[in-house]
């Protein structure tokens, strides 16, 4: 997919015309004259913007190796869409470590494809700042992992090319949106991960594929050069086999950069070195509205319930606590969610109205996908497309702004408890991971990649950090347990998942 800079032209008169009808307004013959008089010496100044350089961060590291996609034998789980080595600085943190990225991370010079077939041969020319972190921090970039399409699924089955099988069982799926992140790290093929949240997309699978996976608070890691769904509630975290990980890889990728319009004043802490694995330090909150949901497994339950009395055996303060307007939290994020995704894909997925970097080669492509190939949309983004576009069309946009509101008293409620304990707790997912079906309905798929969202949804609308760490399994597979803390408190957050990680037996 070639990149070249669009040519401008006016507007038809009878452009003009549709696009006033647009906005509801109907033009006489003498306005729509006089307009395109006028428009066309406006736009004579846009072709000096095209005769200037588009301004891109640098590329530091320049040897680039495209890579391959590796077939079904070296990639049973269907994990990968890459396999490349891009190598960084000769030390670091993260010296000798291989990281994968999830497929909407900018690489230069290695295929981005989304999990979908819109952007199948799209080459970026710029690396996301966190890959510039990572690579200064010693790190190879050795993988470009599998994902939903578009991310738009929890499920881990919707990629274009096909499901990514969970590691701990290949009978049932990874989970999603970063079901290549979560695969590969459990089963060894790289030693932590990059993945994207804006539902749940990295503790799902991290909680369904028997990983630690860490959303940091809303703007700690800086978005830019990653593919969004809306700024409000993209997130960006590691995905690794344990707590230290993620703590090492949040020390080097967390920082405003500058760049990345949903940052502003951007508090890091030391989050290696603020790991305490004494359980006597955390106070936790058992979250009551976070289990017995409709999609709730008893065995996960159960389950978390144990593994947080293990914790409390170990020395930790568990006490219950109740944050009613926590099932409140899905149709809060669904009335920002809905509208926001279908003005982002209308934004070229880079947006509108923030100061920071616009890759204008990715906007080029994603427009040109969209209008050549929307047939190709996964099925969960043309629904979300048609509603979100209804909504903001008939409701004038009043549940956009509503749900945005409410989502400040959500936070606020949330912050009220946490006022008493560390962090609070419940489990990752309502229920373990789905077992592969081939032959699933539209509404069944549909049902498939969202009814694993009503505990990890509500963070991502109020930022909160939140980590999932593995706390047993319910018949044979992995059970995520969630700690939520402060925002910009990650290093809680952290501390006391490590303090569960080192004191429970994770078999429990």
């Amino acid at each position: 997919m070639t990149e070249s800079p669009p040519n401008i032209r006016p507007p038809t008169n009878e452009e003009i015309r549709e696009i006033a009808n647009d906005h509801h307004m109907t033009l006489s013959e003498e306005e729509v004259a006089d307009f395109a008089a006028v428009i066309d010496e406006i736009l004579d100044g846009y072709e000096r913007i095209d005769e200037l350089p588009d301004p891109t961060p640098e590329v530091k590291y320049h040897h680039r190796d495209p890579g391959y996609k590796p077939g079904p034998e070296e990639d049973p789980l269907n994990a990968f869409v890459t396999k490349c080595e891009v190598p960084g600085a000769d030390d670091g943190p993260l010296s000798g470590y291989e990281v994968g990225l999830k497929d909407s991370v900018s690489v230069a010079g290695v295929e981005m494809t989304l999990g979908s077939k819109l952007f199948e041969g799209y080459v970026p020319s710029t690396d996301a700042t966190i890959v510039t972190r990572l690579l200064d921090a010693g790190a190879t970039i050795t993988a470009k992992l599998n994902m939903e399409d578009m991310a738009l699924s929890g499920s881990g089955e919707l990629s274009a090319t096909g499901p990514v099988l969970n590691p701990r069982d290949e009978d049932h799926i990874a989970g999603g949106s970063s079901s290549g992140s979560a695969a590969a790290v459990a089963a060894g093929e790289v030693d932590v991960a990059i993945g994207g949240d804006q539902g749940g997309s990295i503790r799902i699978p991290a909680a369904w594929s028997g990983i630690v996976g860490h959303k940091p608070t809303h703007s700690l890691v800086p978005y830019t050069g990653i593919a969004g769904l809306g700024r409000s509630f993209d997130h960006a975290g590691p995905m690794c086999s344990t707590v230290e990980d993620c703590a090492r890889v949040l020390d080097v990728i967390a920082g405003a950069d500058g760049l990345d319009p949903r940052q502003g004043q951007v508090p890091t802490q030391e989050y290696v070195d603020g790991l305490d694995s004494d359980p006597e330090e955390i106070t936790v909150g058992v979250l009551e509205e976070g289990f017995d949901h409709e999609q709730s497994e008893n065995g996960v339950d159960r389950a978390v319930r144990s593994a947080l009395d293990s914790f409390e055996s170990a020395g930790a303060e568990v006490t219950e606590v109740s944050v009613p307007m926590h099932l409140d939290g899905l149709p809060i994020w669904n009335a920002i969610g809905l509208e926001e995704i279908a003005a982002t894909v209308d934004a070229e997925c880079v947006g509108h109205y923030g100061n920071g970097y616009y890759d204008t080669q990715f906007a080029d492509a994603f427009g040109r996908a969209r209008r050549a190939q929307a047939n190709d949309y996964l099925t969960t983004m043309k629904l979300t497309l048609v509603l979100g576009e209804y909504l903001a069309d008939e409701y004038r946009g009043h549940y956009y702004a509503k749900g945005q509101n409410l989502s400040r008293q959500l936070a606020a409620a949330y912050d009220d408890v946490l006022a008493d304990v560390d962090v609070l707790a419940m489990p990752t997912t309502p229920q373990t991971a789905h077992e592969v079906d081939r032959d699933i309905s539209r509404v069944e798929a549909i049902d498939r990649a969202l009814n694993m969202l009503p505990n990890t949804a509500p963070y991502d609308i109020t930022g909160h950090p939140a980590a999932s760490v593995p706390a047993g399994t319910s018949d044979g597979l992995p059970v995520g347990l969630m700690f939520v803390g402060d925002a910009f408190d990650d290093a809680t957050v952290l501390q006391a998942a490590e303090a569960f990680e080192q004191s429970v037996d994770p078999e429990l």
